[in-house]
């Protein structure tokens, strides 16, 4: 059976924060993700790393989101899948323009991110990035977040300050 290619653009974000001894603050300054990659059984998927930008997603533009869109689109001609990590503050917001500017993509889009780093004991990131590998293996191709063990298609995708955690909003 032959390998699923599945590109990983790396934006940044809480999930590939890492500690500053130095400074005492957690930062985007190296990416963490092949190290999470590489503790990962990954049979049958053969993971690009594409290192886009480190940006806490805080400091993201409309130009940022459009980057992301952009590549996206590109990669997924390529591709059997994309997915994307990505501050989860903003992630909505480069979910809706994927969906603006490739409302029909060839293949599946998933983003994902972390509440917490994974340097901390407690995290998430390794299970939503998990998540988001198998996601983009199994749905229909369209624009998703998979994380805390939910695959939500955008548009409409929020960030529930209250949860901790993504919803889809309500109509109306």
């Amino acid at each position: 059976m032959p390998k699923k290619t599945v590109a990983l653009i790396s934006t940044g974000g809480t999930i590939e924060k890492t500690y500053d001894e130095l400074s005492g603050i957690l930062a985007n300054k190296v990416s963490v993700l092949d190290v999470m990659l590489a503790s990962l059984e990954l049979r049958g998927v053969e993971v690009e790393r594409v290192s886009l930008m480190n940006k806490d997603s805080l400091e993201m533009t409309p130009e940022d989101h459009t980057t992301i869109a952009e590549t996206a689109g590109e990669l997924a001609q390529i591709h059997d899948g994309i997915v994307i990590v990505h501050g989860t503050d903003r992630l909505a917001n480069t979910g809706d323009r994927i969906v603006e500017l490739l409302p029909t993509p060839r293949v599946p889009i998933v983003l994902t991110g972390a509440m917490r780093p994974y340097e901390l004991r407690s995290t998430d990131s390794l299970q939503n990035l998990t998540e988001a590998l198998l996601a983009v293996q199994l749905v229909v191709p369209g624009v998703y977040l998979a994380m805390h063990n939910m695959v939500l298609q955008f548009p409409g995708v929020v960030k529930n300050l209250k949860l901790g955690t993504f919803v889809k909003k309500k109509r109306g």
